[in-house]
């Protein structure tokens, strides 16, 4: 067995360490601050579940996902993923394609006319036209802080160490293996380093002791300072399905909110957001935590025009983190015993049990990930020769 630093605890750093230290491994987390905190993209009680992606790769590995998350709340004790079903619309979304895919894998799921939807769900206006809507029942929403909570609560029991307030600076060689040097000059040697950093990735990626030729393969990052919003609903009746809506200007989602921002009878709202609708920053240590009043109002008008079950009024707004790749495929791969992972571009939080264990089976070599989050496969899709 080996031994292991995992930097960053977030739902990607947390999966891996559970998937690590069940296997029999020696763990150490290193958490710059505390685990899910706000700064980064794992916090609140509110991210999307879902299986709608026009690509099977994807839906198949939402699939596998699934199980892992089952597998982790029998051990849990506890439920991680309320059910809520999803609707994709817009024609832009293409319902259709998405329904061929469900077909294709075996995903449950409806497609309807824009008529029938509106029958059954009256609190959505599903626009002119009739691209279709397209229902999966198994989707819902998943308690991002609790999952990230409980999992690590499964590695400790399998004898990991969890350090917070432990801003990770450099990884250097240190004879066969690595040190690991906080920015106040605290050191963690491990034989292997997996960095799992999220949003602070881009200001870390140089100070890892990675080869020149895999830094410079690296698809660039894309950090997103991104808006969400929480609408009260006119009525109490509930649930309120997740939904994607894609029309010819943006792409928006929403769901219920969860813990995130909850009224004063105790009932939670929708929250809603536009999809890579905030602004590009240099990483994680950029953000401001400030609206954009542009983001706004275009929210508010998009609610006013396509969801009359809620009020048009926000009664709480948050920002979070998008790390974006170009291809919006994550990034599992490494090199002479560091591993990176960016399970990213604002839809990795569904995979992330099953993440965790592609992530410590590639870092082990016990398993090589998917040839898709191979750093060649990036260089390749953006049209440069891998070699």
């Amino acid at each position: 067995m080996s031994t292991y630093v995992v930097v960053g605890a977030g739902l990607a750093g947390a999966a891996t360490a559970w998937q690590l230290a069940r296997r029999g491994h020696e763990v150490t987390v290193l958490e710059r601050s505390t685990p899910a905190n706000d700064q980064g993209s794992s916090h609140g009680s509110a991210r999307i579940f879902r299986y709608g992606y026009p690509d099977a790769f994807y839906t198949r590995l939402v699939v596998d996902s699934r199980a892992e998350w089952d597998e982790l709340e029998r051990l849990a004790g506890e439920r991680l993923i309320s059910p809520t079903g999803s609707l994709d619309f817009g024609a832009e979304r293409a319902p259709a394609v998405l329904a061929a895919v469900f077909e294709k894998v075996g995903v449950d799921h409806e497609l309807l006319t824009a008529a029938e939807a509106a029958a059954r769900w009256p609190r959505f206006s599903f626009g002119e036209g009739d691209a279709g809507v397209l229902w999966h029942p198994a989707a819902g929403v998943i308690d991002a802080e609790g999952a990230v909570l409980a999992m690590l609560r499964l590695a400790r029991a399998d004898g990991a160490r969890v350090e917070t307030g432990w801003p990770v600076a450099s990884v250097e060689r240190a004879g066969a293996g690595h040190r690991v040097v906080s920015s106040d000059g605290r050191t963690e040697e491990a034989e292997k380093v997996i960095v799992t950093a999220g949003g602070w990735l881009p200001d870390l990626l140089g100070d890892l002791a990675l080869p020149g030729e895999f830094l410079a393969a690296f698809p660039p990052l894309q950090v997103m300072q991104e808006n969400a919003y929480h609408f009260p609903y006119r009525d109490a009746e509930e649930p309120w399905p997740t939904f994607i809506h894609k029309n010819p200007t943006m792409l928006v989602y929403g769901l219920p909110g969860g813990r995130d921002a909850v009224l004063p009878d105790g009932r939670a709202g929708q929250k809603v957001a536009e999809y890579n609708g905030g602004r590009p920053i240099r990483s994680a240590a950029a953000q401001s935590g400030g609206i954009d009043p542009a983001n706004r109002e275009r929210i508010i008008a998009y609610v006013r025009q396509t969801l009359p079950g809620v009020v048009p009024e926000p009664y709480a707004e948050t920002t979070c983190l998008f790390t974006n790749t170009p291809t919006e495929d994550f990034v599992i791969d490494g090199v002479d015993g560091i591993t990176v992972a960016s399970p990213c571009s604002g839809h990795g939080a569904k995979f992330a049990p099953l993440l965790g264990r592609i992530i410590a089976e590639a870092a082990s070599g016990e398993r090589a990930a998917p040839e898709r989050f191979r750093v060649a496969h990036h260089l390749s899709a953006a049209g440069l020769p891998t070699e």
